[in-house]
């Protein structure tokens, strides 16, 4: 491609309000646009980049013994409402009624169509395993898209379903997505992190995310050091430290004034966050009696933790939690600043932290403005009380495994597996018959990954200062020929003639034949991120051929000019092992035992 053709420029100042490395490269490039909030447009050099992802990922499910395929992304409400998910999904899915007043929703993903083409098409266990996939462009009205790529609402997604007999079948499955994604990252140059994590809206019983570990991301990652135990802050699990039991004493009112916050309170009664009990007041939608509407949630952890939402949600069975309104608050019997569950009215929900329940006489609210109370303990002041892990883990909290001292770190999911089991199929009524003859649920797995997330994954991983740095596997194009001569001019002529070879010989060249300065094309070619760059210019011919750089280092080399087509082919060869042989170790180190 020449660049004077090339759709799309490059610009050399940042998008206004990026927020990421990745989001700033990829629109100055000229690889992205946005249209909307969350929406983006790719541009042909993004189209290249994206296509070599897709084709990385073919080649890996085509190896486990996929079959690819297309699902319809209007889906018929049906089906949804079949599995529950029609009512559990808040407003990311897309709802709306045809011409004919019929429920219909833009599919988030396609279990339920998965299982209804099983239920339509599996009917002996001859028939199974089976594993299909596709690459398809999905919608999620997310409500706060973000940093270029990395959180949009229209996405490319690759997911693959799994149809299994029986639960040994989906642990193989399942082993074999967790090894071929990890070789999958690593052959596209992005170190990821398996983590346990929440199954979320999609259920089941296990599922992992797949972490690239930067600033930039959003989810919050618990590791360990020791033992290397690793998993989304929403389900990590951390020793319990109880504070020490020291005897239940009396229940006492103290004046408080103006300690609305648990800092202040601390400093006012001279005594550490723990020592106290943090009320949060939470609405909760889609647990309990069908149509009840929202609830209101009463939550306790000890001071010097926070609410962890999504455990939460799990403890009171909600498929959505929003704060409460001060109204809200108030109508529970509760005083916002000085809120404990003593004295609530009977109707409220209170959920407490199996910590809080450990420990003895913790400081609380009196409901009453200006007023705490000290030496609150459970169950003895406490009403109708749930009590579960509710917490947050937090840096220094021990690990569970081995006690050693847990770290925080942020990261971005590039992928995730999970382990459905029969939900979708007993829901839908997708069975076989077993070699006795007797009717099973087919046992499904999922698994998903966001090519454009991983694309901005890949940009945040491999740029510097001049601009991005693609690995030889996700690159637009192998090579950026620049030409520093004018038309007309023996230089012009030779980058003409490397041009053709190069093209002829299966090499993806971009030549910048535009009528620019050097510094220009060097910039571009720079912000670009070609793994390779070939300049032709009067002094590289006066040296005998053409001076060859890579991206990633600093050496330049004159090549002669009969040997530049099999010294570029040599060098992206050994690129392209560089990946493959990372590839295999990823996915030897990656096998589930």
């Amino acid at each position: 491609m020449r660049m004077s053709r090339l759709f799309g420029t490059t610009l050399r100042e940042a998008p206004a309000g990026a927020e990421s490395e990745s989001h700033t490269l990829l629109v100055r490039a000229g690889f992205i646009r946005q249209l909307g909030q969350g929406l983006f447009s790719s541009l042909p050099l993004a189209r290249r980049s994206l296509a070599r992802i897709e084709a990385l990922l073919r080649k890996e499910m085509d190896a486990m013994g996929g079959q690819e395929m297309a699902m319809p992304v209007v889906n018929p409400a049906d089906l949804w409402k079949a599995t529950g998910r029609w009512d559990s999904i808040d407003q990311e899915m897309v709802r709306f009624r045809d011409r004919r007043g019929r429920d219909m929703a833009l599919a988030m993903t396609h279990e339920e169509v998965i299982v209804e083409l099983c239920r339509t098409e599996i009917r002996s266990w001859r028939q199974l395993p089976k594993l299909v996939y596709q690459i398809q462009t999905k919608f999620r009205d997310d409500p706060r898209p973000r940093a270029g790529l990395l959180r949009v609402r229209e996405f490319t997604m690759k997911d693959s379903y799994s149809l299994d007999a029986d639960q040994q079948g989906l642990d193989l499955q399942y082993r074999a997505h967790h090894a071929a994604y990890l070789s999958m990252f690593a052959r596209c140059g992005l170190p990821v992190l398996p983590v346990g994590s929440d199954s979320g809206m999609m259920g089941g019983s296990v599922s992992r995310e797949f972490m690239y570990l930067t600033p930039a991301g959003e989810d919050t990652i618990i590791r360990c050091a020791r033992c290397g135990y690793a998993a989304n802050r929403q389900v990590a699990e951390f020793v319990r430290q109880p504070l020490k039991d020291d005897g239940l004493k009396p229940l006492e009112k103290v004046a408080t004034p103006g300690c609305t916050t648990i800092d202040e309170l601390a400093r006012l009664l001279g005594i550490p966050r723990s020592r106290t009990a943090k009320a949060v007041f939470m609405m909760s939608a889609g647990g309990g009696e069908p149509g009840a509407g929202e609830r209101f949630v009463f939550a306790v952890v000890r001071g010097d933790r926070e609410v962890n939402e999504t455990k939460l949600a799990r403890a009171v069975k909600a498929v959505h939690l929003r704060p409460a309104a001060e109204e809200e608050i108030r109508a529970a019997g509760a005083v916002p600043g000085y809120a404990s569950p003593i004295g609530l009215r009977p109707t409220t929900l209170i959920m407490v932290d199996d910590e809080v329940a450990a420990s003895t006489n913790l400081v609380a609210g009196a409901n009453q403005e200006g007023f705490h109370l000290l030496n609150t303990n459970i169950p003895r002041d406490y009403m109708r009380t749930s009590v579960s892990d509710i917490a947050s883990a937090a840096e220094g909290d021990g690990c569970k495994r081995c006690g050693a001292p847990l770290s925080v770190t942020r990261g971005v999911e590039v992928g995730h597996i999970f382990k459905l089991g029969v939900r979708y199929s007993e829901s839908i009524g997708a069975t076989y018959q077993d070699p006795e003859g007797r009717e099973k649920p087919v046992v499904m797995g999922s698994y998903g990954i966001g090519l454009g997330r991983l694309l901005a994954c890949i940009a945040e991983e491999h740029h510097d200062e001049r601009g991005l740095r693609w690995p030889v596997t996700v690159a637009p194009y192998d090579a950026h020929l620049v030409s520093l001569g004018g038309p007309g001019t023996e230089v012009r002529g030779e980058a003409e003639r490397l041009y053709t070879m190069l093209a002829a010989s299966g090499v993806d060249v971009l030549f910048d034949d535009r009528e620019e300065s050097p510094g220009v094309k060097f910039a571009d070619a720079d912000l670009i991120g070609a793994p390779l760059r070939l300049t032709v210019s009067a002094r590289s011919m006066k040296s005998g051929g053409a001076e060859m750089k890579r991206r990633d280092r600093e050496e330049k080399i004159v090549v002669p000019s009969g040997d530049v087509v099999g010294r570029v082919a040599a060098e992206l060869a050994s690129l392209r092992a560089e990946r493959e042989t990372a590839a295999e170790h990823a996915r030897e180190g990656g096998r589930l035992g």
